[in-house]
């Protein structure tokens, strides 16, 4: 092969290729590599053009200048060293690999054997050496410019107090969207369109939690079954976003353009992002990216056997955030995407993994600290899944101050309180207000439990009422996976059914379940189509579905129409009261807020009536003790009254200073307007539903 291009030395600082004009700096780290060869391709990644052999190796970063590059140009690594699995190393120069700084990527992996680093037919396993060349079916790294006129873009910049989020997949939100062109139906563009984004406004939402963009792929073992990794959590690269969420060529502008968009409409766009492991599995997984790069550094492996990975997120390998080059490569990753992307935050996968050291989960590790004390990310949104599947992984409530959490705790508690099972009063009250037994320490505020009964793992909100048990026979395991205890109900009939009584009573719980979200302390998040009846037809562990399973129907039948009007009128009454959204904790040392609950009488709780396992009905009075909210809102009292029991029962409303009548904001045994009558002494509160009052003035 005659050399085109010359290579000068150029330097370690700036991991990834970074073009500058005239040519590409490359840099990637590998603390036991041997040499590292760039592999320059055409634009379309088919063609290689030549191989160069990095020139230089400082602080473990192998670099080197290439005049004459141009964005466009694409290219990927081929990485020499020891293979020793024994010892954690794993590499295998005939692998072409793909830089973990690439800013886009292009073209898909073409599944088989060839990806491995050893032969499958041999009685060693990945103890051997595989020599065949994958480079033909891998995807090649893109160089790019990365340059947009953001113009006056600005952050919505909204509290995590006021925020309501709305968890949405870029492909499922817009692909049956018969109102938009079709060319960017399931795109970025497509959700950046007109349409979409006047429906989150008309909504009330505030906040648009997008699952994974990084860039990620198909499982080979849902491939070989016809099936694909639609939600999308088998990342293979932390910076360049998911190609198939592209409308056209693939440009960087239509997902900034995407983000703009929204900012412009009030909307914020946090990501779902996955540091916890990648898509290369475990020592019988492909040969990608980090694994062939540096096994050792990238991944936490076995202290005894290094052939070994440690497996705490249940994807067969780990991330080592403990290695300070990781831990950097993720911290780049974060800070890219809110200063070049200028999203507004990010919700953590399996957040535990990330934050273990030596000793286990710790609230002070490396990456906690991080991100703490980091300029930029500190003042994003932070939301924690507290949860892995290693030892100690559950740590609802455990993370720093100025993170939120998924609080699945929530989750189930609501949905038993409504189902009607016994004694879940006082496990209702906690979850209600905000979690305080779980939050209220180390300066935490109330923003702190992000609350949901759905989210995309799991039913949908129409499924929780319609299906007793998963049907997840279209994932091809014989319904052996997704959760078993999903505390859900069908009342009668299994899936859909066309007995109206039955109907109008899971539209009913689903308008408790929607509106306790809205109406707790804490930051309430929906998911996407639930404000719409969407359904997965039972299926709860929907990962792989890309097709009408998952995606969202727009077509809307009366009863959903309804449900959607219900929704809005539940997220504009939060909006338009303050006590609903606290930022700090109502106890005993902040005495601003008073938080009382009421048996139906009117009267306080005692203890004796919390351990009644048959009482069903309670209400919360939450009153200011200051005139002013500390938002500047003017506040009163709010009364919200819950009553899971199969009967009517009569509320008398407690002592409120103040106040000698009462209006009635919402109820959920109302399918159309709410009567604005006065009410001075009790009510009959209707069987199975929620009601909110405020005084009459």
């Amino acid at each position: 092969m005659i050399p085109q291009f010359e290579v000068l030395p150029g330097n370690h600082h700036t991991l990834g290729a970074t073009w500058d004009g005239a040519g590409v700096n490359f840099a990637l780290f590998s603390a036991h590599a041997e040499r590292v060869e760039l592999c320059i391709y055409d634009t379309s990644g088919k063609r290689e053009r030549e191989r160069i052999t990095l020139p230089e190796c400082t602080n473990e970063v192998w670099h080197g200048y290439v005049p004459g590059i141009v964005p466009g140009d694409c290219y990927g690594y081929r990485v020499y060293g020891p293979y020793d699995p024994a010892q954690g190393h794993r590499f295998n120069h005939n692998k072409l690999l793909i830089d973990p700084y690439a800013k886009q990527l292009i073209g898909n992996i073409k599944w088989s054997d060839v990806h491995l680093a050893y032969r499958t037919n041999s009685p060693r396993e990945d103890l051997s050496f595989d020599r065949r060349d994958n480079s033909r079916a891998m995807p090649k790294c893109v160089v790019v410019d990365t340059a947009y006129t953001w113009g006056d873009d600005k952050r919505p910049d909204i509290h995590m107090s006021d925020s309501v989020i709305y968890e949405a997949h870029v492909r499922g939100l817009t692909i049956k969207h018969e109102g938009l062109d079709e060319s960017i139906r399931g795109s970025y563009a497509g959700l950046g369109d007109k349409q979409i984004i006047q429906h989150l406004k008309s909504l009330g939402v505030t906040t648009v939690e997008l699952m994974p963009i990084h860039h990620f792929v198909d499982d080979r073992f849902l491939v070989d079954k016809g099936l694909k990794n639609y939600w999308g959590y088998s990342t293979l690269n932390f910076f360049a976003p998911e190609q198939r969420y592209f409308s056209g060529q693939g440009d960087l502008g239509e997902v900034k353009q995407m983000v703009r968009k929204l900012h412009d409409a009030g909307l914020e766009v946090i990501l779902d992002v996955v540091y916890n492991h990648t898509c290369e599995g475990d020592q019988r997984g492909p040969s990608l990216s980090f694994k062939g790069i540096d096994n050792s550094s990238y991944y936490r492996l076995m202290p005894d056997d290094k052939r070994y990975y440690i497996n705490d997120t249940g994807c067969g390998n780990t991330l080592n955030l403990n290695h300070p080059r990781v831990l950097q490569m993720v911290m780049d990753s974060l800070r890219y995407w809110v200063t070049e992307m200028h999203v507004d935050g990010f919700r953590f996968d399996l957040a535990t993994s990330l934050a273990r050291d030596t000793q286990g989960y710790n609230d002070r590790s490396a990456f906690l600290v991080a991100v703490g004390q980091d300029p930029v990310l500190s003042r994003v949104k932070l939301i924690a899944e507290p949860w892995d599947i290693g030892p100690g992984g559950y740590q609802l409530g455990g993370f720093p101050a100025a993170w939120s959490e998924w609080n699945d705790k929530y989750r189930d508690t609501v949905r038993r309180y409504w189902r009607g099972d016994d004694g879940m009063l006082p496990e209702l009250a906690s979850r209600v207000f905000g979690s305080s037994d779980l939050f209220n320490h180390s300066g935490r505020g109330a923003w702190s439990s992000v609350n949901f009964v759905t989210t995309h793992d799991g039913y949908t909100l129409m499924d929780v009422v319609s299906y007793k048990d998963r049907h997840n026979e279209a994932n091809g395991e014989d319904s052996r996976d997704g959760h078993d205890a999903n505390y859900s109900d069908n009342y009668g009939v299994e899936g859909v059914t066309e007995n109206k009584a039955i109907n109008n009573y899971r539209n009913l719980q689903r308008r408790n379940m929607i509106a306790t979200v809205l109406l707790s302390q804490g930051v309430p998040l929906l998911l996407a189509g639930d404000e719409m009846g969407r359904t997965q037809g039972g299926n709860n562990n929907a990962y792989c579905q890309d097709n009408e399973i998952n995606w969202i129907d727009w077509s809307l039948c009366e009863q959903d129409e309804a449900f959607l009007t219900f929704v809005k009128s539940a997220i504009a009454l939060r909006k338009s009261q303050p006590l609903l959204r606290l930022r700090r904790f109502a106890d005993v040392e902040n005495r601003q807020v008073l938080a009382t609950w009421c048996e139906p009488s009117g009267n306080p709780m005692s203890d004796h009536q919390w351990g009644e396992s048959f009482a069903k009905c309670v209400s919360l009075l939450i009153s200011n003790a200051n005139s002013e909210h500390e938002s500047g809102q003017l506040c009163e009292n709010l009364l919200i009254v819950f009553n899971a029991s199969k009967e009517a029962v009569k509320i008398q409303f407690p002592t409120a200073a103040g106040v000698s009548e009462w209006s009635c904001k919402l109820d959920t045994a109302k399918i159309g307007p709410i009567s604005a009558a006065p009410v001075a002494d009790n009510f009959m509160m209707a069987a199975s539903a929620l009601a909110v009052y405020s005084p009459n003035i």
